[in-house]
């Protein structure tokens, strides 16, 4: 019985290594798609940069083509002055010329600001896109680190898992059937009884459950738990005597 216990206590073993190894290794995938959000807020950020200063560039063209037209509809009118045959309508030809000049005016200054802040934008832009590369070059160090511990980590579960069915093939088939069911559920599913308390659930086994498993150094199952429990004398190097 001391041989089969000890067979089932080292496939445990393994299968709790393989656990803490997968527990270590989850949180890797989380930290890749949190540097990965974070590289696309930045990369988001940019592109609205330029999103923005490809607007202001054909505000600027649109402004330009109107000053332009502007520009082309006061030579027209100016060239029809000469040809008003009366003071009535030359003068209304004139003020319209006048207003024209004079939103062409406003226009030529709102063109000038908007090229002073197309200056400002694209320099902002340039900074940004420096910053982001230095940013994304850091970033995607570190995801590159991650996914490299997170390959390692999935390697060496990949040899544990060879080495466990090797393990497996030496425990009671019966046993590891029935562990194979609590392992499902719970992990550890076989914990050892230290002065009458399983120490998977810390609650008191019956006596002479205790008593028995003392005795034997078999198992049994776990009253609270479900567990497979055995004395923690069965795994020792020489077994105390039962009292």
């Amino acid at each position: 019985m001391r041989e089969k216990l000890k067979a089932l206590a080292e496939l445990q073993n393994v299968d709790l290594e393989v656990a803490s190894l997968r527990k270590a290794a989850d949180v890797h995938p989380r930290q890749i798609a949190e540097l990965e959000r974070e590289l696309g807020v930045a990369r988001s950020a940019i592109e609205a940069e330029r999103a923005r200063l490809t607007d202001m560039e054909r505000q600027k063209a649109q402004l330009e083509q109107n000053i332009t037209d502007e520009k082309d509809k006061v030579k027209k009118w100016e060239a029809r002055l000469s040809e008003q045959r009366s003071t009535r309508e030359y003068s209304a030809l004139a003020r319209e010329i006048d207003i024209a000049k004079k939103a062409n005016l406003t226009m030529a200054e709102e063109l000038a600001e908007l090229t002073k802040q197309l200056g400002a934008a694209r320099e902002a832009i340039k900074s940004k896109e420096a910053e982001f590369a230095t940013k994304q070059q850091g970033l995607s160090g570190r995801m590159a680190e991650l996914k490299g511990k997170l390959g390692e980590a999935e390697s060496q579960v990949k040899a544990l898992e060879g080495r466990r069915s090797g393990v497996a093939q030496g425990v009671d088939a019966n046993l590891l059937r029935r562990y194979e069911t609590v392992r499902k559920k719970k992990l550890p599913a076989l914990v050892g009884v230290v002065a009458g308390t399983c120490q998977g659930c810390n609650m008191n086994v019956p006596p002479q459950l205790y008593n028995q498993l003392r005795t034997t150094l078999g198992t049994d199952v776990c009253p609270s738990c479900h567990r497979i429990i055995y004395a923690v004398e069965a795994l020792q190097e020489t077994p105390a005597a039962a009292k």
